[in-house]
């Protein structure tokens, strides 16, 4: 039986050493603040964004919402963003995806400073992970290697498998278990002979957007399952890319759906706001 990785314990020790480095940054008179951008009325979105501005809450930042019509042009956008770009009480821009049709996610993300581009979305950043030499990790990435350091596993030497290649988690995950020596694959909707390449994994992580694609015979005996999905089932019931019951008796840990993976991406986007914020004052 699976020893079963508690994402939401995890991620409040993360948010509880943040909020202890937000008092002494208080005390010097430092103030922490992040810029939440929402365009339209997206039902996942805004569930995402409540749930951030009470991360923000948890940990002591001032949490600044621009919610903002759907209709809003990319010209508004960009001025918003170079308005938060050039405002020193904001250390931390998101501007939450997806956004409308209309507009261009890469334009606008395009135009945050690299430096308050708490998402790790910026080419700058994402070229900064490539070569090793980061400030900020995409959230998502930076969360699952929480949480597998969290079971005691070393990456180094291990058979790290990533099922998924998208630039928000497939690429900079394989990025981030390479850092650490792990010795990685890469897989995806072309790979010939899925099962039996997942099957050689030490840790597999799951980031595809498949309900309970990976059964136990995808995985080794023993091994780390880091499900990155969140999908519904065919009874509407939150699930991830991994069938949990399927295969929690044949892996040495895993994460459930939810409650894995999903807090860790909060919690490491409080850790890039307060990285952001001590490069800003060289704290």
């Amino acid at each position: 039986m699976a020893n079963i990785i508690d994402g939401k314990a995890v991620s409040a020790q993360v948010k509880e050493g943040i909020r202890q480095e937000v008092e002494a940054l208080k005390a010097k008179g430092v103030e922490i603040g992040l810029a939440v951008v929402i365009v339209g009325d997206d039902p996942a979105s805004q569930v995402y964004v409540k749930n951030k501005e009470k991360a923000c809450e948890a940990v002591g930042f001032n949490s600044y919402k621009y919610a903002l019509p759907a209709e809003t042009t990319e010209e508004e956008l960009l001025a918003l963003v170079d308005k938060l770009n050039n405002d020193d009480k904001v250390d931390g821009i998101l501007v939450q995806l997806p956004l409308p049709k209309h507009l261009d996610d890469k334009i606008i993300i395009n135009n945050i400073r690299p430096d308050k581009d708490v998402d790790a979305f910026h080419p700058v950043n994402v070229g900064k992970i490539m070569i090793g030499d980061y400030s900020f990790l995409p959230c998502t990435p930076a969360g699952v290697m929480e949480l597998i350091k969290s079971t005691g596993t070393e990456v180094s030497g291990k058979e790290c498998v990533v099922i998924g290649r998208s630039n928000i988690v497939g690429k900079p995950q394989a990025m981030l278990l390479l850092h650490q020596n792990g010795t990685v694959t890469i897989t995806h909707s072309k790979t010939k002979n899925l099962k039996e390449v997942c099957a050689r994994a030490d840790i597999l992580v799951a980031a595809v957007g498949r309900a309970k694609m990976v059964t136990a015979d995808y995985i080794k005996e023993g091994a780390v399952v880091i499900d990155v999905g969140m999908n519904r089932d065919e009874n509407g019931k939150l699930c991830g890319d991994v069938d949990f019951e399927d295969c929690k008796e044949k892996a040495g840990f895993i994460t459930p759906v939810p409650g894995g993976v999903g807090p860790m991406t909060i919690a490491m986007l409080m850790k890039n706001t307060l990285t952001a914020c001590k490069e800003h004052h060289n704290s």
